[in-house]
């Protein structure tokens, strides 16, 4: 079934793609963005019964501290929280001890700098919104924390009533790593403001300012897994979809029993009706 329904997803795909072409042919026609949606990715996550990757999310971790965090922040994320990555509490010590944070004020009334501890956040790598669009051609980096749960590309009919069924919520984290892997050479006719990237993928445009921020050996790997770009874009992406969502697992969970309850309570309901009113004349 599922198979099958993702075989419905990618013939939707091709139609899509090949009206977005249609409409790029004729002359004023009006695109609509994204040019090309994304395509299901499977994540350890999906499913009501998903679950996190814990080798993933480090991995993650390692990609945005790397290639991410030099531009984009996770301000919503505290870095006693990667205990659930599998950190230890001097790990995590460590990691935050590489940051700096403002404090004070301090007795004379001055805000100051000092070292992270596992109870701060992760700061943003500029003093405000200002200084980051003035160090990124105009454009500030977004806030990473909520990103996989705040963007998703709609995915039409009629492969949203079999998300019914499937329980698809996965369409933040498809949209991610479709950015992530989906830079290209602009078309022959397609002219690009300077300092600007071509991606179809984009949602707002068919151009962001962000330029291609992994490529294949960028990061390098403890646990033998692959340091290509489809990798690392798998990894970040998992790890940014636990960051908006860190308590997902314990959410599974408790809707799970709280099924269980209502299915088990509905009978029992059932049953004392049938009870009660088995010796009443109808």
């Amino acid at each position: 079934m599922n198979s099958f329904i993702k075989g419905l997803t990618a013939l939707g795909i091709a139609f899509g793609l090949a009206g977005a072409a249609q409409a790029a042919e004729e002359e004023g026609g009006t695109p609509h963005y994204p040019l090309i949606k994304p395509v299901e990715q499977d994540w350890s996550f999906a499913g009501p019964f998903g679950t996190y990757d814990q080798g993933q999310l480090q991995r993650g971790l390692k990609v945005y501290r790397e290639s991410c965090a030099a531009c984009h922040g996770l301000e919503r994320v505290s870095f006693r929280t990667l205990e659930h990555l599998g950190y230890s509490e001097e790990q995590i010590r460590t990691l935050a001890a590489e940051y700096e944070v403002q404090d004070g004020p301090d007795s004379s009334g001055d805000m100051f700098m000092r070292a992270a501890i596992p109870s701060d956040h992760f700061p943003s790598p500029f003093a405000n919104p200002e200084a980051a669009a003035a160090s990124n051609n105009g454009a500030a980096p977004p806030d990473l924390s909520l990103m996989a749960k705040a963007r998703a590309v709609t995915r039409g009919f009629p492969t949203f009533v079999f998300d019914i069924f499937t329980q698809y919520a996965e369409g933040g984290p498809d949209y991610v790593y479709a950015l992530l892997t989906g830079y290209e050479d602009a078309p022959e006719g397609v002219e690009l403001q300077p300092g600007t990237y071509y991606n179809p993928h984009f949602m707002a445009s068919s151009a962001l300012s962000m330029p291609p921020p992994l490529a294949d050996g960028q990061v390098t790997y403890d646990d033998g897994a692959p340091e290509t770009l489809d990798q690392y874009a798998h990894d970040v992406t998992a790890f940014l979809m636990w960051a908006a969502e860190p308590h997902m697992e314990e959410r599974k969970r408790m809707g799970f029993n709280v099924m269980i309850f209502l299915v088990l309570f509905g009978g029992l309901v059932y049953l004392t009706k049938r009870k009660v009113w088995s010796n009443v004349d109808h």
